[in-house]
């Protein structure tokens, strides 16, 4: 399946915040990569502006072009806002449900667990990340990957902060219980910008 697979502290980076995981670099070096990343005062144009945007959506919930595209157009045909309609989808991917839910430490770790089959919907093993979860739906771990070291030791230090899930550690089972509302959403995304970006 196709997904970014190039370097992941220049990304950071480039946007001053941790969007593919945790980042030394940007301690480290807290200024955008290139050659000139130190003394770059070039004034952003507004489609620059809105281009970088829609660039770290797609990077944060690890999506390409194509499907980030087809995803906006079926929010643009939803009722509401188009752009919280568009971080609702995309919170609703399974692959971020599953990092959401703490079953994996990371959204790459997430689409992983669930690529190689270890995470059910309503109790049938679905291994497409990008697979839209509706309310209602059940996530859990497989039977027999419940022991996994890397959803034992991501649940160990889980805490529930998401209102639209609900997570039964017993079970090992979540329920996705409705989309969230933009104000719900933690991600540092200014939505209109891509809008914006896309009517023109």
């Amino acid at each position: 399946m196709a997904r970014y697979t190039g370097p992941k502290s220049k990304i950071s980076r480039r946007y001053g915040e941790p969007i593919l995981g945790p980042s030394k670099a940007l301690k480290n070096k807290n200024y955008p990569p290139g050659q000139h990343g130190k003394n770059k005062r070039k004034k952003s144009s507004e489609y620059a502006i809105q281009l970088a945007e829609k660039q770290k959506a797609k990077y944060l919930y690890g999506v390409l072009e194509r499907q980030f595209r087809r995803t906006f157009q079926i929010a643009a045909r939803k009722s509401g806002v188009t752009g919280a309609n568009l971080l609702k989808l995309l919170e609703a991917r399974l692959d971020n449900t599953v990092y959401r839910l703490g079953i994996a430490p990371t959204r790459r770790a997430a689409r992983q667990l669930v690529t190689h089959q270890h995470i059910t919907v309503n109790g049938e093993v679905v291994n497409v990340p990008s697979f839209s979860l509706r309310p209602g739906d059940l996530v859990g771990v497989r039977e027999r990957s419940k022991s996994l070291e890397v959803i034992t030791k991501s649940l160990s230090g889980k805490v529930n902060k998401f209102g639209w899930l609900e997570w039964d550690n017993n079970s090992m089972v979540g329920k996705f219980i409705n989309y969230p509302e933009r104000e719900e959403i933690p991600e540092n995304i200014k939505e209109q910008l891509i809008v914006e970006l896309y009517s023109k």
